[in-house]
């Protein structure tokens, strides 16, 4: 399976290719790719560009292995997925909900969702090899089981798994949905990053890690919970019962708090007009006001920004990354976001951490979830029985 892994996380490459990559000799490789070929679990796919002489056949799973299904539960959204061996997404929906509904109610849509997205793409429940979940918690990766998850309450010890080996006979992996986003990024670099960290700023706060070329979850999958870092001692009392974590103070609804603030206080006609007109703000209405000169909103982002690049200077001094990408919603207020989150990190870190840091928006945006999702699937598939069904 070795030989099939390396394909994956390749996406594709020639036979030649394959055996350095492995340290196998071309002899070697080229008896167990035919292998594999003849069983049907990898296929040439067509020629490489030429490098000066004959052309390379291109090699990659077999797309008549069957197909993954990928789910990102955030705590305001569903996005289900079909995908392909090679990632390729075949049929995706995404629509609002609200993760405290708790899991019978998200769960029963996900699994109509999964019924209608097989059908589109003319697929079946038996075609389905497995099965990537993320959700917005601390995940015990051994069971897929949450553990004490603060944004929601209601799930903690359901078997996920459980619930969807009803109608699926393929393996089932659930994951907190920030190392979902870490998996995603890894997949998409082909392991060329071996130490990098996912921010994922939305309802909630979290980090993925990926170190030596793997995703890092810590003892008890707890690990990369920077949410919950203390950046005022004085400030608000946090859902998890602590004072000024990152979280309340920085997050998606804390901006849409200090906007609401700012509104009724008068500081912003922007955001006061937004707040008449639709009875609420929300954070893109922070980033469109900025963008169009709001000075309160300018404020609010830099603030925000800046609280996540205190506590991410933390954590850059601890670990040192080679690169941060931040992805969730947050990402599309816009770019003095960022800015302001790269000032407080390369003010606050020491030197060394930061020479030749890298921090940028993730480059999957808004699909890194149900990638990583997708990549769950194939390699803990692969991992664990190969990939017949």
């Amino acid at each position: 399976m070795q030989l099939l892994e390396t394909t994956f996380w390749s996406t594709g490459g020639s036979r030649h290719g394959m055996a350095e990559r492995l340290g196998f000799s071309k002899s070697k490789a080229n008896a167990l790719i035919a292998g594999l070929v003849d069983q049907g679990l990898l296929a040439e796919s067509g020629l490489q560009k030429s490098s000066g002489g004959r052309r390379a056949e291109n090699l990659q799973l077999n797309v008549a292995l069957g197909v993954l299904i990928g789910i990102d539960i955030g705590a305001t959204s569903i996005d289900v997925a079909v995908l392909g061996p090679d990632l390729a997404v075949l049929a995706h929906h995404s629509e609002p909900a609200d993760v405290r509904d708790g899991p019978g109610v998200l769960l029963a849509r996900v699994r109509t969702l999964m019924r209608e997205l097989l059908t589109r793409c003319g697929s079946s429940a038996k075609e389905v090899i497995g099965i990537g979940i993320g959700v917005p918690g601390p995940v015990n990766f051994e069971n897929g089981q949450l553990v004490n998850p603060p944004l929601m309450p209601a799930w903690d010890s359901f078997s996920i798994r459980d619930y969807l080996r009803e109608d699926y006979a393929a393996p089932v992996f659930v994951d907190n949905d920030v190392n979902l986003m870490a998996l995603g990024e890894l997949w998409r670099l082909q392991r060329s990053l071996s130490n990098f960290l996912v921010i994922k700023v939305g309802t909630g706060i979290g980090c993925g890690i990926v170190c030596h070329g793997e995703v890092y979850r810590g003892a008890a999958g707890a690990a990369g919970d920077v949410g919950h870092i203390c950046v005022d001692q004085e400030g608000p009392r946090c859902h998890c019962g602590n004072l000024g974590c990152v979280e309340v103070m920085a997050a998606g609804p804390a901006i849409t708090r200090m906007a609401v603030a700012a509104a009724e206080a008068g500081q912003s006609t922007a955001l006061a007009e937004c707040l008449r007109a639709h009875g609420t703000i929300e954070a893109l209405d922070v980033g469109h006001a900025s963008r169009e000169g709001d000075a309160a909103a300018n404020a609010i982002i830099q603030r925000a920004g800046s609280l996540i690049g205190q506590m991410l200077a933390s954590v850059v001094n601890f670990f040192n990354p080679s690169h941060v990408f931040i992805g969730g919603g947050i990402t599309r207020i816009g770019p003095l976001f960022l800015a302001s989150v790269r000032q407080s990190v390369y003010q606050r870190s020491l030197a060394l951490s930061t020479r030749h840091l890298e921090i940028q928006y993730t480059p999957l945006g808004t699909q890194g979830g149900l990638i990583g999702a997708g990549v769950l699937a194939m390699q803990e598939t692969l991992r664990v029985r190969g990939v017949a069904p």
